[in-house]
């Protein structure tokens, strides 16, 4: 069933696993209410797997990567068995290179690292859909990125559910205790980010270091945000931006969370 939707979640802390407080996680285990359909398989854009060129990762089963320190240890046992999905891999690669945008690396070890699993295992947590991830490249920029997406977009006939994970907001200096109101800058940030989106200024997204208020301080690093941009391009030029889910968290870290709506629809 071809799919018209893509989405960019945010996935703020790995707790959001457990941490039925967090706001976020009543949205993402009620995702089957934000989108009912069963795809194919699932394309993650992580923000936590960054390379120099677009990467996939070519498994059979899929491992669960811990990659974090200093949570609780019911965090580090936790499993989410996806299948892999090659032939989704071998596709993406596929279409990124005959765009003549990159060549694309082939990583026949790696798993899920927790920018996947954890909304993943509130998503779906059958764990059943093949899951494949492609990697951020932090040293291009927004339109690079962007135009990765549109490569992508055949995808969304075939069935497969594109999602680009990463955060609204991340600055991870600015943690603060959990009810914390946001700062004056993520919340400026995050405002232009909806309004930018919800209105069709694509291209303000894409050049976002100079068009959005406190970008270098919401995003200190682009590999969070860069997620956003795939999930943009890969829904088409006329595609339809939705707030799907906003919420805080830590203070400055805002679940803000989108989803992308093909203008064919």
């Amino acid at each position: 069933m071809a799919l018209k939707q893509t989405f960019y979640i945010s996935h703020g802390s790995p707790e959001l696993a457990i941490d039925e407080t967090i706001p976020a996680w009543k949205f993402l285990t009620s995702w089957k209410e934000v989108f009912p359909h069963k795809p194919s398989s699932i394309l993650v854009i992580s923000g936590h797997w960054d390379t120099s060129v677009p990467t996939v990762n070519v498994v059979n089963r899929n491992e669960t990567i811990h990659d974090f320190g200093g949570f609780p240890r019911s965090m580090y046992k936790l499993k989410y068995p996806a299948p892999g999905a090659p032939k989704l891999a071998k596709r993406v690669k596929e279409l990124i290179e005959s765009s003549g945008l990159s060549r694309v690396d082939e990583d026949k070890k790696r798993g899920l690292d927790h920018g996947t699993w954890v909304p993943l295992m509130l998503m779906y947590p059958e764990a059943d859909i093949p899951v494949c991830q492609l990697s951020v490249s932090s040293s291009r920029d927004g339109t690079y990125h962007y135009n990765l997406g549109k490569a992508l977009a055949p995808l969304k006939d075939e069935g497969v559910l594109i999602i680009g994970s990463g955060s609204a907001t991340h600055n991870l200096r600015a943690i603060a205790p959990r009810e914390s109101p946001p700062p004056h800058w993520a919340l400026a940030f995050d405002s232009w980010l909806k309004e930018s989106l919800v209105k069709g200024r694509y291209d303000e997204i894409n050049h976002y270091e100079e068009m959005a208020p406190y970008a270098k301080v919401a995003h200190p690093w682009p590999d969070h945000f860069f997620p956003l941009h795939v999930a943009m391009g890969a829904a088409g030029e006329n595609s339809k931006a939705k707030v799907i889910h906003d919420s805080w968290d830590g203070g400055a870290f805002s679940y803000a969370s989108f989803g992308f709506t093909s203008a064919s629809s």
